[in-house]
């Protein structure tokens, strides 16, 4: 159940970004726009926040871990916006600036996020102890 709210905390997230830079600033459709923020959350909760966040380094260090997660969240975020958008829209070059610009909020979006996940979603991982001692 943590997990559901937390891909619906991000699918918000993500969806209200893109209905602003996409829909209202590139004229990107409505439906575009959701299909690209269906895709990227899905992509980038399993990437992002649960194989690469948990994994990045030790519990004690979020800070580490969120920093490589935020990064990883913003070249995928990118890529994910700038080639779904060129196939649903057809405009390559066209999709390049929007995708930069929503991925870039999106990054600082997720660095917040993380902060959730790490406290709300998975607060058993910070109470790993290493079975070497």
């Amino acid at each position: 159940m943590r997990h559901l709210l937390a891909l619906a905390i991000k699918f918000v997230m993500v969806t209200v970004v893109l209905l602003i830079v996409l829909t209202l600033s590139f004229d990107v459709s409505f439906v575009n726009t959701l299909l690209i923020s269906l895709a990227l959350t899905a992509l980038s909760y399993a990437v992002g926040d649960i194989m690469i966040f948990l994994n990045a380094g030790s519990p004690e260090n979020q800070s580490a871990r969120n920093t490589v997660a935020t990064l990883v969240d913003f070249v995928m975020a990118f890529l994910v916006i700038w080639l779904i958008g060129w196939l649903l829209t057809g405009e390559n070059f066209a999709m390049a600036t929007p995708a930069l610009l929503s991925a870039l909020v999106i990054a600082g979006g997720e660095w917040f996020f993380h902060l959730y996940v790490d406290r709300s979603v998975v607060p058993e991982y910070n109470n790993y102890k290493s079975a070497k001692g």
